[in-house]
């Protein structure tokens, strides 16, 4: 069978046309497919999985967390007198992106209102990437409103507290300061910090299209906690009395700084706390955060003789010997041999040939005490100087306490007993110094030095409460007794006769030491220090008064920070009820809605006053000058809230070409009444007897120069007949 030869047909144009067009449509087709499947599954991810990534970039262009920040607690003294607490202020901040559109007119507003070059502000208002930037912080209210009520677009006006410190200076060291975003950073406002400065609140804003801002619904508010408040142990009485009179210690000696602290032996509690110079925390921008620094736990210093209160105690506790035995003084100079060939000086600053313990501890001899450090030995001495605290830290809650340096005896030399006798080769803090003198003062007792009564919440619970604490027996009270009696006795006829008062008796000790530079002991500057406490018979305050390279009248303890702790004794034991026979009664329960009127008296006009508006109370003032003589109401009463309390002032002094003052007479005045206005008026006073003034030496109207002395003699008296307050 044959097959018939077919031919293949060929596609037409049109067919070929129409076939590649299938092919590219079905290229394109799976393009699109893959390419949607690609955006899909993107898509997905990204509102799935990457969902609150870009949800966060998308709040964080219209979204802005603020913070609230929460209100420090405020410090009282411990009468309740507020020594530091907060104001609002006013600060600002700018957002770029909305005020880019009249960033110079802002710039040039701002620039106005605070002195600031306009260029200054442009920066910031122009910071790219930027939504939030502060133009100023902690601008009192007055200043910012001339700004104008005017709204700035962009600009964001937000009220922050900001610390107040009632008194200035008063205390500045020991209260310390804040930063700019209030958290401390010397003093007790760093101490304290965790438990003053409270948490931190937020708000969460959300901006419109317009650039409205309006809280977030996703983000509520979180309210700021304030913090505590903190009671010290402090007396603001006191302690002015002891600024005012270091103060002027420090000027009239040409010394380059001063430091005075003061505690109740029997509790530990700290009284008051000062330094020259000192600093103001209300203008903390002009102060490093090394003038914060509190010397009086942070600086090292070779004590001298008031170090001698070791070896006076052991040689008592050994039985080494008694206050009546006597010593070879060796006419102010003994040479100690050391070695075969060489020797080394011991020098007292007055000859004496021979003295019994209790006199070389009067008259600070050196000598005696290193001749008597020998019989006690290393071991002993060290022991009772590492029990008075030496060496350790007291624990006190002030920012970088030093432990000090007490070398154990496997470390001295051949001559380091007998140097450390008199306070050499051993480096204290003056705390350490003003703890081991309470311990005598308080029968032997060591107690731990404390600042804090108590932290309180805002809504009064106390949370944290601080009670005296024994830390040992270092001293029998025997020791006790015969320490305070040769420590009466440097005062009434030894090295420290000008803290003298004749109204009070006062035990104390004075040092003198040259400062350590250079490999040797200067010759030109030294450390000049009184320690003391009073009434010698039943002490109630301890203080020590401290001061660097005093100049003008010498360098010895005695002549330059003893007169300073004589001038507090006197003021404090002239207007305070704890040392007066008329004691003012004090209600047990304090009545409702009614306030204690403080004890101004001898304080300046100014610090009086504040102290009063610290109490809601209201002031007036008799007279002429600036220091308080005579309140009324009397101190400790309970007067209602606004009530109005005179002050009468010292009476203006005009001071003569000669320089001298004429004497008041006195006669007729009580002993308290007399001795205030003889020492208002720049005199020193000895008093002779008890009662009322029936002479008086020199006579009233004499012209002398201030600082000189006046001799009262007086005799009991019937009150009615007293020109008493």
């Amino acid at each position: 069978m044959m097959f018939e030869k077919t031919e293949k047909l060929q596609p037409t144009p049109d067919q070929q046309i129409a076939k590649g067009f299938k092919a590219r449509f079905l290229v394109l087709k799976l393009f699109f497919a893959l390419f949607f499947a690609v955006v899909a599954v993107r898509l997905t991810n990204i509102q799935v999985l990457e969902s609150p990534k870009y949800r966060a970039l998308a709040r964080k262009q219209y979204e802005q967390r603020f913070t609230l920040p929460s209100m420090r607690g405020s410090m009282y003294d411990r009468h309740g007198n507020v020594l530091v607490s907060n104001t609002m202020s006013v600060s600002f901040a700018a957002d770029p992106k909305i005020v880019a559109e009249d960033a110079r007119g802002i710039a040039e507003r701002f620039s106005q209102v605070f002195g600031k070059p306009s260029s200054f502000y442009m920066e910031k208002v122009t910071a790219e990437g930027k939504r939030f930037v502060w133009l100023e912080r902690g601008v009192r209210p007055d200043v910012a409103k001339q700004l104008g009520s005017g709204k700035l677009e962009g600009i964001a006006r937000i009220n922050e507290p900001k610390r107040i410190y009632h008194y200035d200076d008063l205390g500045g060291p020991l209260l310390g300061f804040t930063d700019i975003d209030n958290k401390g950073i010397s003093g007790l406002e760093l101490q304290l910090d965790e438990e003053i400065r409270g948490i931190d609140g937020s708000i969460v804003m959300q901006r419109d299209g317009l650039g409205r801002a309006r809280p977030s619904a996703d983000f509520p508010r979180v309210e700021p906690v304030n913090g505590r408040d903190v009671v010290l142990t402090i007396d603001l009485t006191f302690q002015a009395i002891v600024e005012e009179e270091l103060k002027r210690g420090v000027q009239s000696n040409s010394a380059d700084a001063g430091l005075a602290v003061m505690m109740n032996p029997k509790t530990g509690e700290i009284l008051a706390l000062s330094m020259v110079p000192s600093l103001n925390p209300n203008d903390f921008a002009k102060h490093d955060v090394s003038s914060g620094k509190n010397r009086v736990v942070t600086d090292l210093f070779e004590p001298g003789s008031v170090f001698k209160v070791v070896t006076a105690a052991a040689a008592y506790e050994y039985h080494i010997t008694t206050p009546d035995t006597r010593y070879n003084a060796e006419n102010g100079v003994w040479k100690v041999p050391i070695g075969k060939k060489a020797f080394r000086l011991i020098r007292d600053t007055h000859e004496y040939e021979v003295l019994s313990f209790e006199e070389a501890i009067e008259f600070s001899s050196n000598i005696v005490m290193a001749k008597v450090s020998k019989a006690i030995g290393a071991e002993r001495f060290y022991r009772q100087a590492r029990d008075y605290g030496f060496g350790v830290s007291t624990g006190i809650e002030l920012p970088g306490e030093a432990r000090g340096k007490l070398k154990k005896p496997n470390e001295w030399s051949g001559t380091s007993l007998a140097t450390m006798s008199y306070g050499y080769e051993v480096a204290v803090t003056p705390l350490q110094i003003l703890q081991a003198y309470a311990a005598v003062a308080n029968k032997g007792i060591l107690m731990k030095p404390f600042i804090v009564r108590h932290v309180r919440s805002s809504d009064g619970t106390i949370v944290r409460e601080e009670h005296p604490r024994k830390i040992r027996r270092v001293i029998s009270e025997e020791t006790s007794s015969l320490l305070t009696k040769a420590f009466e006795g440097s005062v009434e006829q030894g090295t420290a006769k000008d803290v003298r008062l004749g109204t009070v008796r006062i035990a104390g000790k004075t040092g003198t030491s040259r400062k350590y530079h250079d490999g040797k002991y200067s010759t030109e500057n030294y450390t000049a220090s009184f320690v003391g406490y009073f009434p010698a018979e039943d002490p109630q305050i301890v203080c020590l008064v401290m001061m660097e390279n005093p100049r003008k009248k010498g360098y010895y303890g005695g002549i330059t920070s003893g007169p300073v702790f004589r001038a507090v004794a006197e003021r404090i034991v002239n207007t305070s009820s704890q040392f007066s026979k008329s004691v003012i009664p004090v209600a047990a329960v304090q009545p409702q809605d009614e306030i204690s009127v403080p004890d101004v008296r001898t304080l300046r006009k100014s610090l009086a006053k504040k102290m009063l508006e610290t109490r809601h109370l209201k002031s007036q003032f008799l007279g002429k000058g600036d220091v308080v003589v005579k309140q009324s109401p009397e101190p400790g009463k309970y007067v209602e809230r606004g009530e109005i309390v005179t002050l009468v002032l010292k009476s203006e002094r005009i001071a003569s070409p000669d320089g001298k003052i004429s004497i008041p007479n006195v006669r007729g005045m009580s002993v308290r009444r007399a001795m205030n206005q003889l020492i208002l008026e720049d005199l020193d006073v000895r008093v002779q007897g008890a009662g009322v003034v029936i002479r008086q030496s020199p006579a009233p109207s004499e012209r002398v120069r201030p600082g000189s002395t006046v001799q009262l003699t007086c005799e009991p008296k019937h009150v009615s007949t007293a020109a008493l307050y």
